[in-house]
């Protein structure tokens, strides 16, 4: 009885508190649900791709990848000060910044709910009563823990990536605009649009998306404004709020550093003045013209005029942000990339120039060829004096038979034409139409690249695998595989999250037709109207669904007006509006319960570790003082990670392979970093300079030469800029290749005396390398490693990981040897390029007292695709050592580093893959049959079950896997009959033709 008055009591004053308290109280607690799930979920150090270059560069305030995100960095430095007595903390400390800014994300987003549920229920903000309040409240609730638990932005919310904090400013800024539209006082009004000004000024410098809402911002001020809502006047207010957006990226974002530029060259080339003079007095003018205006209007009471110059002078000083990129750059710290050290590197900067650009209004189709390439706008680098012509960019013309308006299927890199014929049916050699055109539009750039996503995010996903589609409603899994079952990205809503929306949406728009189309635009401008601007090719280097994560807010705030609905029908059935609203409210929170309970184990990284211990290893595989080329950014960010952060290994220089390719970054490799000495590089600045004669040397045969040619005499021709390889074209000249095979004189004496040659090999050792160059020429980045390898003279040692080995265009196979996850180049030949070729006494110590490994046996860790793909390449250097001191003899051993990688990850955290067929051998050759047949019994268990339901079953994104699948069963047919199992293995085969026959 008592508890029931108590109750009573309680429920009597919350009934009496002011719709505000109400709200503000239920926001913050919906904001510390919110950040305690991020925080609880969080990623202790750095993630794989630009996760681990943005802590490197915000906990030393360095230069990451354009657009550089400069105030994202500035509040992550400061974050990353809380750990500065413990650098091993500072990944967290930084992934933080996410998790708080996702939090509080998800409370703007309540509030913004709320106000506009206020427009649906058609009552004052502030005047609901008791059971209005309750729908209002949980309407809120439901819709932002919707998105609190929605995939993609869970996944940004647990990383220090920028797409989080581009996620808060622009909660932050509907919020603000719906608060405006309360406000009924002029200058009140106006203060509210500095401040979203100001806002818009600060996500500049977090990522460049962000202005995209601007249009329905704009339906917001045209519906408060003008009260007799016509179409023509829809039309306009976009078109004016869309003008704003394009003066704002047109005029301010690129337009300012281009005009800075332009007053540079004036004033630095024409006048006579010293550099950044042009800067100067542009700023000046700038500051002059804004307070002048300011003036002028505050003195003739122009209104208008007077906020829209203070809005533009906010978004300015927002702005003002990326004067860091150029003061950073300009102190050469290790990460700066592109080197953006002046008004004209940091316009490229801001352009990212280094991308390209894709044709949206007119353009090529994927087949066309090119007519003609021309000098384009002249690109300026900052001379000795003045700036100087380095450049111009190249405008390519191709045929105009074969071009189209609004081209979607238009890039011709390798693997893109046949990926485009996949999406579209189309037959080889056959051309595309226009038809195909759109085709490709629905099927692969809305439809797979856009619309799966969305379904990821509030039906389900069907896995982790790359391309995987989205769970519908009830699909059949009684046949699917426990392997499949088990992949822990595997998340059925049961469409729920979706059917909730959609209800949501068609409740909004019988409701409250204005605020319909506010949210509706925000939907579109963020998901598909980005989807037309990116005109994404065939192929991306992965999933791409956080983009879109605008559009998924406003899909989750009808997700809220989903519970208002849902209270509406109860009320009718019930007639009891207040407890209408607390049965919708709990109905409807099944909704975040269930995307909570199918997503955690997916998104929780707290026990993570295992990206920055692959660096560690990468580095902890190389000897000191190293030379260590990488491929792309997840070989890459990490290193740079633990060096930058950690202070690991900070002897090894870190070369990226692509970069290579740029003067910025050779001449960085001119510098010291850390402990690592200067790159022995000879060919000057202006032999590599952007645009030079030596961006690629085609191979151009010449029938004089014959034989490799010593690449101490082809350097040598090019450091004199000698003519016989100058070659002339329409847009300047360059340097040729003569020959397709090179050669390198050794010094054995030197080499012996230097003692880098394994004992065993000694035998190997030759007086020259002859290798032979892939494709048809060379690029800059091949150039440049020809130099380090003629002038190091194997003083420092140079390694490349398995994807620089493949991405250079020199076949070097034959003269490197595996010293851990690294290939160490060296003066030994072998013949068999197919087979292990390891220096078994450096790789053990490395691989045994070396390698990190923690907490990669706990099966609650969840590891994605990306993860598992790094655990096989450090599987394969464990069983590539193993089978290589079996062949040495060294059984003991060998059994030693099998077991060793079993252990650290074992096949229930991690299920076995291909490397697993080395384990086999290993105990079947060391005589642990029973051990091999352990690991035998759950090869084919997981591998037959997956295969025989991937044929059964027409899973297009699954066509690696069931061609992995189908060759490990082939692989244990074949190992059986080596060693003598010849029962089992025909009983195998019989198996697996049954189904063979059935693909």
């Amino acid at each position: 009885m008592k508890f029931l008055i108590f109750a009573s009591v309680i429920k009597t004053k919350l009934f009496m508190m002011s719709y505000q308290k109400i709200n503000n109280i239920s926001g913050w607690i919906i904001f510390l649900i919110a950040s305690a799930v991020y925080i609880f979920t969080l990623e202790p150090v750095a993630s794989f791709w630009d996760c681990a270059e943005f802590i490197a560069s915000a906990y030393k305030l360095q230069v990451p990848h354009p657009a550089g995100a400069p105030f994202f960095l500035l509040v992550g430095r400061m974050f990353s000060m809380f750990a500065s007595s413990d650098v091993e903390s500072v990944g967290f400390a930084v992934n933080l910044v996410s998790a708080l800014s996702s939090g509080f994300t998800i409370l703007f987003m309540f509030w913004s709910i709320n106000l506009l549920s206020h427009k649906i229920m058609k009552v004052k903000v502030g005047e609901a009563n008791t059971a209005q309040t309750i729908k209002i409240i949980a309407a809120g609730a439901i819709g932002s823990l919707a998105f609190t638990f929605s995939d993609s932005f869970w996944w940004s919310a647990v990383e220090a990536e920028v797409y989080a904090m581009s996620s808060f400013l622009i909660a932050l800024v509907f919020w603000a605009m719906l608060k405006w539209d309360l406000i009924e006082d002029e200058s009140a009004e106006n203060r509210w649009l500095i401040l979203i000004a100001y806002i818009i000024g600060i996500s500049i410098g977090v990522h460049l998306l962000n202005i995209v809402a601007l249009p329905a911002l704009g339906l917001i001020y045209y519906f408060k404004k003008y009260k007799n809502v016509t179409f023509k006047g829809i039309f306009f207010a976009l078109l004016i709020s869309s003008a704003i957006l394009i003066v704002i990226w047109q005029f301010i974002i690129l337009g300012v550093p281009n005009l800075i530029g332009k007053f540079e060259i004036f004033f630095i080339n024409s006048i006579g003045l010293p550099f950044g003079s042009g800067a100067l007095i542009f700023g000046l003018l700038i500051i002059g013209g804004l307070t002048y205006g300011i003036y002028y209007a505050v003195k003739n009471e122009k209104i208008t005029l007077h906020t829209f110059l203070l809005a533009f002078t906010f978004i300015l000083i927002g702005y003002s942000s990326y004067f860091i990129v150029l003061i950073r750059s300009n102190y050469n710290p290790p990460i700066d990339q592109n080197n953006p050290e002046n008004v004209m590197t940091l316009l490229s900067y801001l352009n990212r120039d280094q991308y390209g650009s894709r044709p949206l209004i007119h353009g090529q189709y994927f087949d066309a060829e090119v007519v003609s390439q021309d000098k384009g706008e002249a690109v300026y680098s900052k001379g000795e004096e003045e700036y100087e012509v380095t450049d111009y960019k190249i405008t390519t013309q191709h045929d105009p038979k074969r071009t189209t308006i609004f081209p979607r299927m238009y890039s011709g890199a390798p693997g893109h034409p046949e990926e485009y014929r996949r999406w579209t049916g189309l037959r080889q050699n056959e051309k595309p139409n226009f038809a195909d055109n759109i085709k490709f539009l629905f099927r692969y750039q809305l439809g797979h690249m856009y619309f799966r996503y969305l379904m990821w995010n509030f039906a389900g996903r069907e896995s982790d695998i790359e391309g995987a589609g989205w769970k519908t409603m009830f699909q059949d899994t009684s046949e699917m595989p426990e392997i499949m079952k088990e992949n822990k990205a595997r998340n059925n809503f049961y469409m729920l999250p979706f059917i909730l929306g959609l209800i949501g949406i068609f409740f909004q728009y019988r409701k409250d037709v204005k605020g319909f189309s506010v949210v509706g635009l925000f939907f579109f401008l963020t998901g598909i109207a980005l989807i037309l601007y990116l005109n994404s090719p065939a192929t991306e280097p992965r999933e791409r669904d956080y983009i879109y994560a605008g559009s998924y807010y406003a899909f989750a705030m009808w997700i809220g007006f989903g519970v208002l609905a849902v209270a509406s029908l109860i009320e009718r059935a019930l007639k009891k509006p207040k407890v209408a609203g607390v049965v919708a409210g709990v109905i409807c929170l099944i909704v975040p319960g269930i995307m909570a309970s199918e997503g955690w184990d997916d998104h929780d990284r707290s026990d993570r570790y295992f990206s920055v211990d692959a660096a560690r290893n990468y580095l902890a595989s190389c000897e000191p003082n190293a030379i260590l080329f990488t491929g792309g950014d997840n070989d890459t960010f990490p290193l740079w990670f633990v060096q930058e952060v950690e202070g690991f290994r900070t002897d090894v220089r870190v070369i990226v392979l692509s970069y290579f390719n740029t003067d910025w970054y050779i001449n960085q490799m001119r510098q010291n970093a850390y402990d690592s000495k200067p790159l022995p590089l000879t060919l000057s600045e202006e032999q590599v300079a952007q645009g030079g004669k030596n961006d690629y040397l085609p191979y151009m045969g010449n029938t004089g030469i014959s034989g490799a040619i010593p690449i101490d005499r082809y350097l040598s021709l090019i450091r004199n800029n000698n003519k016989s390889l100058e070659v002339p074209t329409s847009v300047g000249s360059y340097n040729m290749l003569p020959s397709k095979e090179l050669s390198l004189k050794v010094d054995t004496e030197h080499v012996k005396s230097l003692g880098i040659v394994p004992e065993d090999k000694k035998d190997m050792l030759v007086d020259r390398m002859v290798w032979n160059v892939k494709g048809n020429g060379l690029e800059k980045k091949d150039l440049m490693i020809l130099d380090i390898m003629n002038e190091n003279n194997w003083e420092r040692p140079i390694y490349f990981n398995t994807t620089s080995l493949n991405g250079i265009k020199m076949d070097l196979r034959k003269y490197v040897i595996q010293e851990g996850l690294t290939y160490r180049l060296l003066p030994i030949e072998r013949n068999d390029v197919q087979s292990e070729f390891v220096n078994t006494e450096v790789m053990y110590e490395n691989l045994m007292n070396d390698f990190h490994f923690t907490n990669t046996a706990d099966p609650d860790v969840y590891y994605n695709e990306n993860y598992r793909n790094f655990f096989l390449n450090h599987r394969s250097v464990y069983t590539a050592l193993a089978k290589s001191l079996v062949a040495e003899g060294d059984e003991k051993r060998a059994l030693e580093v099998i077991d060793f990688i079993i252990k650290k990850v074992p096949n229930e955290v991690v299920p076995y893959d291909m490397t697993a067929l080395d384990y086999v051998q290993v105990y079947l050759a060391t005589g642990n049959e029973e051990r091999a047949n352990e690991i035998i019994n759950i090869l084919w268990e997981q591998n037959y079950e997956q295969f025989q339901y991937l044929v059964n079953n027409e899973l297009m994104y699954m066509g690696r896997e069931r061609q992995i699948s189908f060759a490990i069963l082939s692989q244990i047919v074949q190992i059986m009959r080596q060693y003598g199992m010849n029962e089992q293995a025909v009983e195998y085969q019989d198996q697996l033709r049954v189904l063979y026959e059935r693909m």
